[in-house]
């Protein structure tokens, strides 16, 4: 018996390693990962409760990886992002108390309708994000960033695919950053709401530590590479890949709704 046990945990383990390491990868460039991170943990045989904290604070050690490359390479403007993150952790921490107590379901036809907007208007806009425009903070840049960084949080503590999309769409519109710096400021907000999630779902019980520490350390190399590998490419890489993300997690809630 524990030799089979030992077998399911390893495949277990190995499916998941590769799965998060893909998904860390893809979401350091332009979001996206929990779509493909969330449906492993819960293959895994994770209920929808545990596999949602699990993969918080997995994730977590994933923007951590990103965020630091981007760091590194002085694409974070930390004027913005320190002033505005608090939000997005106050914001996170209501939303994940709010998915303990009531059903996703009713926020999803919201937030499908708003990708499809997102998507629509980055296809029809060929220009937005390509040339990095920003200049100053004004009040009320900072007074919308403050909102976004506060429905974004709760958005990812609560629900969470589409996540990455919408505040690198929301930073591009807002002060005007191209793909690659508001790839590089959603971490620093990505990173605050994954803290406060990760925070409310262990006061809950509800994160499985073998595999989320485990794989975490995988996740993080994959966002680190992901990361490297945009800085590398710049913005004319890191938009087509933005596009890609948001279709794909545009259909796969789509397909949700209706199954």
């Amino acid at each position: 018996m524990d030799t089979f046990l030992s077998t399911i945990f390893t495949s277990n383990f190995l499916f998941l390693g590769i799965a998060c390491f893909v998904a860390a990868f893809i979401d350091s460039i332009a979001g996206g990962g929990g779509l493909i991170s969330l449906p492993a943990f819960m293959a895994a045989g994770l209920n929808p409760h545990l596999a949602l904290g699990t993969n918080k604070l997995a994730a977590m050690f994933s923007t951590i990886g990103s965020a630091c490359r981007f760091a590194k390479s002085k694409i974070i403007n930390w004027d913005i992002v320190l002033k505005i993150s608090p939000l997005s952790f106050v914001g996170a921490i209501l939303g994940a108390k709010t998915v303990l107590l009531i059903d996703q379901k009713y926020l999803n036809p919201i937030a499908l309708f708003l990708l499809i907007l997102v998507l629509i208007y980055t296809l029809y806009n060929k220009k937005m994000g390509n040339i990095n425009l920003f200049e100053s903070v004004t009040k009320q840049s900072l007074t919308y960033g403050f909102i976004l960084a506060f429905l974004l949080g709760f958005y990812d503590g609560f629900f969470g695919p589409g996540t990455g999309s919408f505040i690198i769409f929301g930073l591009i519109k807002i002060f005007k950053f191209d793909f690659m710096k508001a790839s590089g400021n959603a971490k620093i907000l990505n990173l605050a709401s994954n803290i406060s999630s990760v925070i409310t779902f262990m006061y809950y019980g509800q994160i499985a530590y073998i595999y989320s520490l485990s794989i975490g350390v995988i996740m993080i190399i994959g966002a680190t590479l992901g990361s490297s590998f945009a800085i590398s490419k710049g913005t004319k890489f890191i938009r087509p890949i933005f596009l890609i993300v948001t279709f794909i997690v545009t259909i796969k809630m789509a397909l949700n709704m209706w199954y």
